[in-house]
């Protein structure tokens, strides 16, 4: 034999041994984030730590305070973090006062929850800061929307479920007028079923699929393509949320997530509030339903619009990382948890 056809043996056998060991660490770093740890469910004497790992607090004691009146009468303890109230510029408190407060109710064993006091922007400056030693020795759950999304996505990847849910700052001083938006969260952190019937869509995609749920704030999904803290949509429904932007913007945000391969495996998407659209001068031409249904266009998973959660006030709860089960028709989609 010579010694170049030798050569190409070996260098295809050694591909063919590599690519092998590579599928099995992506299959077994696929398992780890499919099968979800379950953190424990809440119960009358546990507590909870209120942290800000995002925007500034100014003027918003009143509001810290009656969410704290919140879960004491639900018969909880509360713990708020020394830098919630810290101001350094748009954040609430330096980078370092932010995670200071965090990793402390992750690492204290006493805390069974940890529920962000607001959202704004700032979670992804400390998300490499983190050490999730010990809470992956006794997980907690994880609550916040919009800019907590960063959080949840790095959650999602260590194997742990979390709380897309209301935060400190959504409680109005009328309770009644977000009283399913509190009435789902009270229900995922004590462990009651959560399930819902969504208003009907002609822009629906039918279909039924079971899954895990994963996703959140389209802005922060987007910004996290291309870091270890980008999450794996393959065999899962992702649910989508965003306000204040210009359609262009979405559009774009979804053409770049579809050429990252986003999409190729997902298995559902739900659309929840698409709110306070930005006008630009050139107008989009569609509906923002349209647009979704144009970008996903080449994609036969079912869609279901109409999803009462983001940044409005009737914000439902959404156990992110597990698993529910979606059925879209027109008149109607249901979205059942396990």
């Amino acid at each position: 034999m010579s010694k170049n056809r030798y050569t190409i043996i070996i260098l295809l056998v050694f591909l063919f041994v590599g690519n092998k060991t590579l599928i099995a660490q992506n299959n077994q770093n696929q398992k780890q984030v499919t099968n979800l740890i379950q953190p424990p469910y809440l119960k009358a004497g546990d507590t909870v730590a209120i942290v800000a790992p995002s925007g500034i607090l100014k003027n918003r004691k009143d509001e810290v305070e009656h969410a704290k009146q919140l879960l004491k009468r639900w018969q909880l303890n509360v713990v708020v973090g020394e830098h919630v109230f810290s101001q350094d510029n748009h954040f609430a408190g330096t980078d370092q006062e932010r995670c200071e407060d965090l990793q402390n109710a992750l690492d204290n064993p006493n805390i069974k929850a940890i529920w962000c006091a607001r959202g704004g922007y700032g979670t992804v400056r400390i998300l490499d800061k983190l050490d999730y030693t010990k809470f992956l020795k006794q997980p907690k759950w994880i609550i916040g929307y919009s800019d907590i999304t960063a959080l949840h996505n790095q959650i999602h990847n260590l194997g742990v479920q979390s709380l897309h849910a209301m935060m400190c700052v959504s409680l109005p001083k009328d309770e009644s007028e977000i009283e399913q938006t509190i009435a789902t969260f009270k229900k995922a952190i004590f462990g009651e079923t959560l399930s819902y019937t969504l208003e009907g869509s002609n822009y629906n995609q039918t279909g039924e699929v079971t899954a895990p749920i994963v996703g959140g704030n389209l802005t922060i999904l987007h910004t996290m393509l291309g870091s270890k803290t980008s999450i794996d949509t393959s065999g899962k429904i992702l649910f989508i949320e965003e306000i204040g932007e210009y359609k262009y913007h979405i559009d774009r945000m979804l053409q770049s997530l579809k050429r990252a391969g986003y999409f190729d495996n997902c298995k559902g998407v739900i659309v929840g509030d698409m709110t306070r659209l930005r006008k630009n001068t050139t107008l989009w031409g569609t509906s923002i339903e349209q647009l979704i249904l144009d970008a996903l266009g080449d994609y036969d998973f079912p869609i279901a619009f109409n999803m009462p959660a983001g940044h409005e006030d009737d914000n439902r709860a959404l156990i992110l990382g597990r698993k529910a089960t979606l059925k879209v028709e027109k008149a109607k989609s249901t979205l059942v948890f396990e």
